[in-house]
């Protein structure tokens, strides 16, 4: 089922989300913002900090905003591509569709269930390195003001995409773990438990969905 490893998945990305779930306080310092895509995690996640910091704004007001942040930020459905892995050549048009949708929703409910709740971090730029010409790995270090010197810092890399001028985030990995290829392995699992029943994950991720929202309410 996909609830056991998926709440696994879920864990692990809420470290991962640390760098982008920027509850108040949380900062971006880019250590030396040499290339593009050092820059634009540096810039975006200052970008976060503003929407989580405006106390003008109400707690639904500032949850539409931070989410549509994210889909400017992330490439979604990418990575819901990804995921699928060689399921996806098998769906049909229609399954593939609402499952992008269906991932989307689940990826924006996890998102916004853990970003308010850290809070007084700081987000480092330390480097990246280039996978290809339209492909980097940034890396980022988690400082926690209270642990100045703390010896294990979570350690935070994006993997940043190039598309034409378009940076886009199309993974995250928190201390090594690299979440799309967790998630990949968990979705290819399940599907192949299930016959390759793409509605069937999508049914389990609209349940994980509706799980996320009520826990954030």
């Amino acid at each position: 089922m996909v609830g056991t490893r998926h709440d696994g998945y879920a864990a692990g990305l809420k470290a991962a989300l640390l760098a982008l779930i920027l509850a108040a306080g949380l900062a971006a310092v880019p250590a030396r913002a040499a290339s593009p895509a050092e820059t634009f995690i540096a810039q975006n996640v200052q970008r976060g900090l503003l929407i989580l910091n405006n106390k003008q704004l109400g707690k639904e007001e500032r949850r539409v905003q931070f989410q549509n942040f994210l889909l400017g930020l992330t490439d979604i459905r990418a990575i819901a591509e990804y995921t699928l892995g060689q399921y996806r050549r098998g769906a049909s048009p229609a399954d593939l569709a609402a499952f992008d949708d269906a991932f989307k929703d689940y990826a924006l409910a996890v998102y916004q269930t853990y970003f308010d709740k850290f809070s007084g971090q700081t987000l480092q730029v330390t480097g990246s390195l280039a996978l290809d010409p339209d492909e980097t790995v940034v890396k980022t270090v988690m400082i926690d003001p209270a642990k100045p010197n703390d010896p294990n810092p979570v350690l935070v890399d994006f993997r940043v995409t190039n598309e034409a001028g378009r940076l886009a985030v199309i993974d995250f990995s928190a201390s090594g773990v690299w979440l799309r290829e967790t998630e990949r392995s968990d979705f290819t699992s399940y599907l192949g438990q299930n016959g390759g029943n793409v509605a069937a994950l999508i049914a389990a991720l609209k349940t994980k969905t509706s799980q996320e929202r009520a826990r954030s309410r």
